[in-house]
């Protein structure tokens, strides 16, 4: 059983701006499958740090976690405009998922930001606990992937139908997210293949998102399109960002080049993707128990 003691020490393992990226990234995650209080104080102090990256997962653990104790920091983080956009912008998705009403006022109000990316993820996340609270339709579909989505997933199985959906700038983009994450469900060759069509589309937070879902598919067919999102000096930092952790996630051969190229990009929240891809990439390529593996860590240095 893990102890007080065991948090507070992995704990600050991730506050310590001493420790290189990747071991902190690795504490994060375990705080985050501990769950509880003390394991979201941690999480919560390290807004503080000067790395983009790592405040945008420590967003995002705290959605994936969906305890509501969490909901004051991140209303916190979505409110300072300081904070660069790709953090405020996992707040407020963390605050749909987590799902609690209360938020709405907030997520309304910030639904217009001036910040395109904060104010499509508060709508969407505004549509996600409108579509939580309506009983008109429930989503019987289990997530292979155990991830709390911004969406539900739609329930057409026709890939060509879910890819036209997918690529429609018509539809709302929650429509097109429910379509998304079908099309990850499904995990055919052919749905990736739909879902890499996505990076091409208009809205920066969509294309990060297919970035996103295709690192939890770790399908080596979408490798090119992955590398050459990354490659584009052009495109969205924030896609950029999840392009590299999704080649990291594929853990093939292949990303391993696009990973070094730009390990030394002008951009750091680029160059910070790529060295945690990396380690993502040792770990899915080793016989490690777990990525998250601050609580055995700690077990081994006794």
């Amino acid at each position: 059983m893990t102890s007080d003691k065991d948090i507070e020490a992995v704990g600050k393992t991730l506050v310590d701006t001493k420790q290189c990226l990747k071991a902190r990234f690795r504490a994060l995650f375990t705080l985050r499958n501990l769950g509880g209080k003390a394991a979201i104080d941690w999480i919560s102090q390290a807004f503080s740090d000067d790395s983009a990256l790592l405040k945008h997962e420590l967003a995002f653990c705290l959605g994936q976690m969906q305890d509501e104790y969490a909901i004051p920091v991140l209303i916190k983080v979505l409110e300072d405009t300081n904070q660069e956009p790709m953090v405020r912008h996992e707040a407020g998705e963390a605050l749909g998922a987590i799902g609690n009403s209360r938020v709405l006022d907030v997520l309304k109000r910030y639904s217009e930001d001036p910040v395109i990316e904060v104010a499509e993820t508060c709508q969407l996340a505004l549509s996600r606990i409108e579509w939580l609270n309506s009983a008109s339709e429930q989503c019987g579909d289990e997530n292979p992937y155990s991830s709390v989505d911004p969406a539900p997933p739609a329930q057409e199985k026709d890939v060509q139908k879910l890819r036209a959906r997918l690529l429609s700038e018509a539809l709302p983009l929650f429509e097109r997210y429910r379509a998304m994450f079908a099309l990850r469900n499904l995990g055919t060759e052919e749905a990736v293949l739909s879902l890499a069509d996505g990076l091409q589309c208009g809205s920066a937070l969509f294309r990060h998102e297919i970035g996103y879902v295709l690192g939890q598919m770790q399908h080596e067919a979408c490798v090119p399109q992955l590398s050459a999102a990354l490659a584009r000096q052009e495109e969205n930092t924030m896609v950029r960002h999840e392009c590299a952790e999704a080649l990291g996630s594929i853990g093939k051969e292949s990303c391993l080049q696009a990973l070094r190229t730009f390990l030394g990009d002008e951009e750091r929240v680029v160059q910070e993707s790529c060295e945690v891809a990396l380690d993502m990439h040792e770990y899915e390529n080793s016989d490690q128990f777990q990525y998250a593996d601050g609580i055995l860590k700690l077990q081994g240095a006794q």
